[in-house]
C-alpha cells in the first residue's frame, strides 16, 4: 500500500474493519511505514503498520457514518421512549435561545429570563470541534469552541477560562490505550490521557468549585479515575471503551438546562450520552441553567 497519503479513511484487517479511521500521519520508509490514525467517528487515536491497514471506498465510508449517525438518533429516540425519563428536543432548546424571555401560561403578565449554562469546549479534533458546534447551535446552547491538540490544552485553558468565563468546560480530543501495554492503571499506557490531565488540574487551579465549573475531561479509552481525581465532574472512559464524537454535547446539554437549584445523579448525565456508561462516567454536579424576572420588553 504505497500510495497510502494523510487524509486516507482506512479500516485496520487485524480489528476486523471494525472503526474507519482518517490518516494523519505517516513515519518511516517501505514496508515500515507506521501511520498514525484517528476515528472519524470515535474519538480514539491509534498506530497501525501500513500492511494492516486497507483504504475504504467512498460508499463504505458513507455506510459507515450512516450507521453511527442512525445509532446517535436512535439514541435520542430511545430516550423520548423512556418512562419518567425527561428528555427534550433540539427545538425545545432552541425556542429557550431564541427569546431572552417567555411568557409565563400561568401568569399571562410575568415574563422570565431563561439563561442555560455557557460551554467553552476546546477540541483536539477540528473535524469533530465542527460538527460539536453544529450539535450545539441546534440545542440553543451558548458556546465557545477552541481548536486546541491535546498536548496544548494544559498550556491554553487558563487563559481561555479568564477570557471567557464558562459554566462548562469541555476538554476532549483523541486518546487510546496503547497496544502492546498490559495495565489499565498506567498513564503511560495512555496516547494523551496525560494532557487531559494536567488540563483539568490547571483549569481547577482556576476555579476550584465543582459546581461553579463543570468539567468534562477525555477521549476514547482514557485513563477515568485520574481524570476524575484530577478535578473532573465528568469523564471518559470506565471501561476503556470507545465513546461517540458527539458524547461531551450530550454530557453539557444535560446540565447546561438543569437548574441551578436541581442536583443531577450522574446516571442522569450518562443516560443523555450516546454511548452510556461504558465510556463516560462522573459525579453528583449542579446544573447550570438560570431563571430571572423580570424580563425587558424590548426586543
Amino acid at each position: 500500500m504505497s500510495d497510502l497519503k494523510v487524509g486516507d479513511i482506512v479500516a485496520r484487517k487485524s480489528y476486523g474493519y471494525d472503526i474507519f479511521f482518517k490518516v494523519v500521519d505517516i513515519t518511516g520508509t517501505g514496508s515500515e511505514r507506521i501511520i498514525t490514525l484517528k476515528g472519524i467517528s470515535y474519538r480514539i487515536e491509534a498506530d497501525a503498520p501500513e500492511s494492516d491497514l486497507e483504504v475504504q471506498p467512498e460508499s463504505r465510508v458513507r455506510e459507515y457514518r450512516d450507521k453511527c449517525c442512525r445509532k446517535a438518533k436512535q439514541h435520542s429516540a430511545d430516550k423520548r421512549l423512556t418512562p419518567g425519563y425527561a428528555y427534550y428536543s433540539a427545538p425545545y432548546y432552541r425556542g429557550l435561545r431564541k427569546k431572552a424571555y417567555y411568557r409565563d401560561t400561568a401568569n399571562d403578565t410575568a415574563e422570565k429570563i431563561k439563561r442555560p449554562g455557557k460551554v467553552l469546549h476546546l477540541d483536539g479534533d477540528k473535524d469533530y470541534l465542527e460538527n460539536c458546534m453544529a450539535e450545539y447551535k441546534k440545542l440553543g446552547i451558548e458556546v465557545i469552541g477552541e481548536y486546541v491538540p491535546e498536548k496544548e490544552q494544559p498550556q491554553r485553558v487558563a487563559q481561555l477560562l479568564a477570557e471567557h468565563r464558562p459554566d462548562i468546560l469541555v476538554l476532549t480530543g483523541h486518546d487510546g490505550f496503547i497496544k502492546g501495554h498490559d495495565s489499565y492503571n498506567n498513564l503511560a499506557s495512555y496516547r494523551t490521557s496525560r494532557y487531559f490531565i494536567d488540563a483539568v488540574k490547571t483549569a481547577r487551579r482556576f476555579n476550584s468549585d465543582m459546581d461553579g465549573l463543570v468539567i468534562f475531561a477525555g477521549a476514547c479509552q482514557s485513563l477515568y479515575r485520574e481524570i476524575i481525581n484530577a478535578g473532573a465532574n465528568f469523564a471518559s472512559a470506565p471501561f476503556r471503551d470507545l465513546i461517540h464524537a458527539l458524547d461531551p454535547v450530550r454530557v453539557c446539554q444535560k446540565i447546561a438546562f438543569t437548574g441551578v437549584d436541581s442536583i443531577l445523579d450522574a446516571e442522569d448525565v450518562i443516560k443523555n450520552t450516546i454511548t452510556g456508561k461504558t465510556g463516560i462516567g462522573g459525579v453528583q454536579t449542579r446544573g447550570k441553567y438560570r431563571e430571572g424576572f423580570p424580563a425587558e420588553p424590548y426586543q
